[in-house]
């Protein structure tokens, strides 16, 4: 089972849509008790940072996160949920992450943008950086879909699974060890979003080594 924490983010229902249409055997935790007993985590994320970070903080999620991410239970944040796995965010102030990974929240540099809009909303493509599971099978180049102002700058570059090019080119994926982000959202990206969904599954399903166990049984809802 996967659980998706939920802290009132607003994609949360299109990113349990996309699991269950890949036929995944996913559940909501609004409270940390949820995720007792899950394979995996997902931290969606649609907003500020500041204010995401205040609703997990007073939900009880930010110890037991750190706690799963540290004993190897495979964790994915999304759009949001990405940044909020780094130490700072500069978004209207300065607000601490999850310090999973290291490295700053930053906003695009709208004087050197070259006429570029802030945010950077639309599909945009996926420069992969070292070869990785989560991002296997995608066409070269690959669109996703993305709505942010911020971008993450890891302070490993080791920590960069893929870029993409807005003005700058960007951190969008991040991996190290069984900590995943991508900026984009893959519930919104079609059949690339479903494919890197798929293919966390998948890891997840080999770390635990039960194959098919995060599928959802006929009747499961």
């Amino acid at each position: 089972m996967i659980g998706v924490i939920d802290y009132g983010a607003s994609n949360l229902r299109s990113v349990m849509h996309a699991l269950h249409h890949l036929g995944v055997d996913a559940h909501v935790a609004d409270h940390p008790g949820g995720l007792r007993g899950a394979d995996a985590i997902i931290l969606p994320g649609v907003g500020a940072f500041g204010a995401g970070m205040a609703q997990i903080r007073a939900r009880g999620f930010e110890d037991p996160v750190r706690r799963a991410a540290a004993e190897g239970l495979p964790l994915l944040g999304i759009c949001l949920g990405m940044q909020f796995l780094f130490e700072v965010s500069e978004e209207m102030g300065e607000y601490s992450g999850l310090g999973l990974l290291g490295g700053r929240v930053q906003r695009f540099p709208e004087d050197r943008m070259g006429g570029l809009k802030v945010p950077h909303m639309g599909w945009n493509q996926l420069h992969p950086a070292r070869e990785s599971a989560l991002l296997a099978g995608l066409p070269e180049a690959a669109y996703a879909y993305f709505v942010h102002s911020y971008y993450c700058a890891p302070s490993d570059p080791a920590d960069t699974l893929a870029t993409t090019d807005y003005g700058l080119d960007f951190t969008s994926v991040v991996a190290r060890g069984n900590v995943y982000g991508v900026q984009f959202h893959p519930e919104k990206s079609q059949a690339v979003g479903l494919r890197i969904l798929r293919n966390f599954v998948g890891m997840v399903e080999a770390q635990t080594a039960r194959p098919q166990s995060l599928r959802a049984q006929p009747g499961s809802g």
